[in-house]
């Protein structure tokens, strides 16, 4: 065993609770698409949970990168605010996009102790802490409120294109946030 394989049930296990959810994706169905034991995967994970918690946890690293390079080509700190929205539009046109898979898993659990739950609420948190930064290097009169409002403005964004499969929901969004900041 080594990481490679380690790597390749990770992939394979946040493509799969991506699109299918975690109830729908489960160990048989995680198995056959890795194409590796169950064995190799209990080497690496002690059972479901934590190697759903691992694979949500890379998707959250990956997706803030991910958001903070898009964002950080703009050199004007109003226009790198809006161009969080920019983001959101490329990514809502992908042929992948099925939402955002924190409120999705999320959604899959009542306790709001769950891990996954704990997990989602970091994600939120760490989207928030960018936005009060960016708010702040801009220097908004309100940066925590303001950055709770972006917050909203990009979780609603989000959902709606999800549900109405129309990738404008970030101009709109986009279009909001410029009158809640002023731009």
């Amino acid at each position: 065993m080594n990481d490679i394989t380690r790597n390749i049930i990770l992939d394979v296990t946040e493509k799969l609770i991506y699109r299918h959810g975690i109830a729908a994706t489960g160990m048989d169905f995680l198995v056959k698409t890795a194409g590796v034991s169950r064995k190799s995967i209990y080497r690496y994970f002690a059972n479901k949970d934590e190697l759903v918690i691992a694979a949500l946890q890379r998707r959250d690293a990956r997706w803030m990168h991910w958001l903070r390079a898009e964002v950080e080509r703009r050199e004007d700190s109003g226009e790198r605010l809006l161009a969080v929205f920019d983001a959101l539009k490329a990514w809502f046109g992908s042929a992948d996009f099925r939402g955002c898979a924190f409120i999705n898993t999320s959604g899959e659990t009542g306790d709001p102790q769950a891990p996954v739950r704990l997990l989602a609420k970091a994600h939120k948190h760490k989207l928030f802490e960018y936005l009060l930064e960016l708010c702040q290097a801009h220097g908004t009169p309100e940066p925590q409120r303001q950055a709770a409002q972006l917050l909203i403005l990009i979780d609603g964004a989000i959902t709606v294109a999800l549900v109405t499969g129309d990738a404008i929901a970030a101009d709109t969004a986009q279009s909001m946030a410029r009158t809640l900041l002023g731009l």
